[in-house]
């Protein structure tokens, strides 16, 4: 069970000061000692805060951090992916670099007739692409820069966020497309969702300040 707000900040107050009487608590939350009386009983039957008699409330439990990485492991791919920007094989680099920047992203999808993903293409493959062929980039085709399939890392909806973050970091790349299993026997996949750095920045934001953690386009 994930910890309101505000009981991320009783345990934080505690931990920095305790022991500490509850109305000390409340006085730092500006709230009544009864309105606290379900939130330090929920800290303590989670092991995080203790109280005695005479001392008040001190701290048991893990760090911020902790209780941080206890909520982010139950969120999934799902809950934070956006929206996927995907190009035809059948299109140039060219056209691959416009929608780049009129979508502002920094990889695009790279899907067949069928639309099942086929591949990726970065700026940086795109660059490499530019800068190894003397021909014009309006006439060479969007796979001849793109990462196969077969070279690809996913993620699937139901995949955790740390899971997911743990890929991006040991693989170097900025994004992971978001599958959906179409034929497990032939492994064609279709591009549900994408899942980059911003999207986990914007969680532990969501987090920190409080917020229902959602869809983000």
């Amino acid at each position: 069970m994930g910890l309101t707000a505000r009981q991320k900040q009783i345990a934080e107050i505690v931990r920095a000061e305790g022991p500490i009487t509850g109305q000390r608590i409340a006085d730092q939350l500006h709230v009544t000692r009864a309105a606290l009386r379900s939130d330090l009983a929920i800290l303590i039957m989670s092991g995080i805060i203790d109280a005695r008699p005479k001392v008040g409330y001190y701290f048991i439990g893990r760090s911020t951090l902790g209780l941080l990485t206890e909520e982010v492991s139950d969120i999934l791919v799902s809950d934070i992916q956006s929206m996927p920007v995907v190009i035809l094989n059948t299109k140039s680099a060219y056209e691959a670099i416009i929608s780049m920047f009129v979508e502002d992203v920094g990889s695009i999808y790279v899907v067949d007739e069928k639309n099942l993903l086929v591949g990726v293409v970065s700026r940086k493959d795109l660059l490499k692409l530019a800068t190894n062929t003397n021909g014009d980039m309006k006439t060479i085709p969007v796979v001849m820069a793109m990462t196969p399939l077969s070279k690809m890392v996913m993620a699937f909806p139901d995949t955790t966020v740390s899971s997911a973050a743990r890929k991006v970091i040991d693989n170097q790349i900025d994004s992971l497309p978001v599958v959906r299993c179409v034929n497990e026997k032939t492994k064609d996949y279709e591009v549900i969702g994408r899942i980059t750095k911003t999207n986990f920045t914007r969680l532990f934001v969501d987090i920190a300040e409080g917020r229902e953690v959602g869809h983000h386009k």
